[in-house]
C-alpha cells in the first residue's frame, strides 16, 4: 500500500481511498484517533456516514486506545450501536460562536458542536494530558485538603502546593475557537484550537495519531505543533491534494 503523501521530518503519512480498506493494512498501529466524521444530516453530497468506521479503526488500534469524535447529540443517538464496543469517558463542547447556518424560526441557530471520547481498555493503561489552565491567584501558596480534619482518615489535614494551575473545564477549553471563515479549505474545516487538545490529550509525545476522514487536514497541522505524529486516510483525492499544499506550507516547530 503506497502513501499519497509522506513527510518522514514530520511524521505525517496520508492514504487516499476508504478508510474501511486502507485501516486492515496501515503498517502501524497508532496510537489513538481523534476524526471529525460526516454527520449524515445535510443533503450534501459528502454528507453521508460511512457504516463500519468505527468498527475499522477500533481493530487498527491497540486493545488499550481512545477515540475522539466531533459529532451532533443527534448523531451520536442515531449512530450509538456502532459505538457498541467502546466506553464512554467524556465530552468537550465546542462553542463556534458565529451559527452553521441561519435557523428558523422554531429552532434555535446552532453555535456548538460536541466532541465524545470514548475507549476500550482499562483508562489508567492510556495516555491523558490535559493543557491545564493557568492562574496566578494562589500559585506558591500551601493549603488544606477542603476535607475537614474530622473526615481525614488519619485525623491529620492534608496539604498541597499550589502550582498556579486548574485542570480545564469541558466548555471553556474549547470556548475560544470561531469556526474557520477565511481561507476554507473544508465544508466542515475544524479549527486547530478544538483538535489540538484532544490529541495532546490521548496520543503521548511522538506518539501517533489516526484521522480516517482527513477532510482538510487539521488533526495532522495540529499533531505536529503538538510534536505527535499523524497518519491520515482521505476518500476524496481533491481533498487530500488540498492537505498536502497545507502540509507542504507548514513550518515544523524548532526542536
Amino acid at each position: 500500500m503506497k502513501p499519497y503523501y509522506e513527510d518522514r521530518d514530520a511524521g505525517v503519512t496520508l492514504y487516499v481511498g476508504d478508510c474501511r480498506e486502507i485501516l486492515p493494512a496501515l503498517p502501524e498501529r497508532p496510537n489513538a484517533c481523534v476524526t471529525d466524521p460526516p454527520y449524515g444530516e445535510t443533503a450534501a453530497a459528502w454528507d453521508r456516514w460511512p457504516d463500519g468506521w468505527v468498527k475499522a479503526v477500533g481493530d487498527a488500534l491497540p486493545a488499550a486506545a481512545s477515540l475522539w469524535c466531533f459529532g451532533s447529540a443527534r448523531m451520536f443517538l442515531e449512530q450509538r450501536d456502532e459505538f457498541a464496543g467502546w466506553k464512554f469517558a467524556q465530552e468537550a463542547l465546542w462553542v463556534k460562536r458565529n451559527g452553521s447556518g441561519p435557523g428558523s424560526r422554531n429552532r434555535l441557530v446552532k453555535v456548538h458542536e460536541w466532541a465524545y471520547h470514548w475507549y476500550r481498555g482499562a483508562w489508567g493503561d492510556l495516555h491523558h494530558e490535559w493543557e491545564r489552565d493557568r492562574t496566578t491567584a494562589n500559585k506558591g501558596t500551601v493549603r488544606k485538603a477542603s476535607r475537614s480534619a474530622e473526615h481525614q482518615r488519619d485525623g491529620r489535614a492534608t496539604l498541597w502546593q499550589d502550582d498556579g494551575t486548574r485542570q480545564p473545564r469541558s466548555v471553556t477549553f474549547l470556548i475560544e475557537a470561531p469556526s474557520v471563515r477565511y481561507r476554507k479549505r473544508h465544508q466542515d474545516e475544524k479549527p486547530l484550537a478544538a483538535v489540538e487538545p484532544l490529541i495532546r490529550e490521548c496520543t503521548p509525545p511522538g506518539g501517533l495519531v489516526l484521522d480516517p476522514m482527513a477532510g482538510s487536514g487539521t488533526v495532522a497541522e495540529a499533531a505536529v505543533m503538538c510534536g505527535r505524529r499523524a497518519v491520515l486516510i482521505e476518500q476524496s483525492e481533491a481533498s487530500a491534494a488540498v492537505i498536502v499544499e497545507r502540509l507542504q506550507q507548514l513550518a515544523l516547530p524548532a526542536a
